[in-house]
């Protein structure tokens, strides 16, 4: 079953900054298309997926620092901003301004790159 719009007509029917919109151009076009990523999920681990917790142990992360980096305008910040303050420290949530989900893939790594080696610096 698809993950993702599977066509332009499909991936319109989103808002505009949405992930699911912004993941069409991403996963089917040669901006980060690969054949090896069909972008399909098979039907026989379905169940494993909705089954899985990530933030059930999540505190048990530290003392390994935790760095979740996060656009401002992602559907997915919510869920950062919930696992953050879950987990222990050292933990950082990092949000780029302007940035959505799929930004964070390749378009906003240079945004990125400096905090990353900011925070592993101090933390590793």
């Amino acid at each position: 079953m698809p993950l993702l719009p599977c066509t332009l007509a499909e991936a319109e029917q989103h808002a505009e900054r949405s992930m699911f919109r912004e993941a069409y151009d991403f996963y089917k076009t040669s901006r980060g298309l690969h054949e090896n990523a069909p972008g399909t999920l098979a039907a026989s681990s379905f169940d494993r997926i909705a089954q899985f917790d990530a933030w059930h142990f999540i505190e048990m992360i530290a003392p390994r620092p935790l760095l979740m980096i996060a656009g401002a305008d992602a559907d997915t910040l919510a869920q950062s901003e919930a696992a953050i303050a879950k987990a222990r420290e050292p933990k950082e949530l990092y949000v780029v301004d302007g940035a959505s989900h799929v930004d964070l893939y390749d378009v906003r790594v240079p945004d990125v790159a400096p905090k990353l080696i900011e925070f592993f610096t101090e933390n590793l």
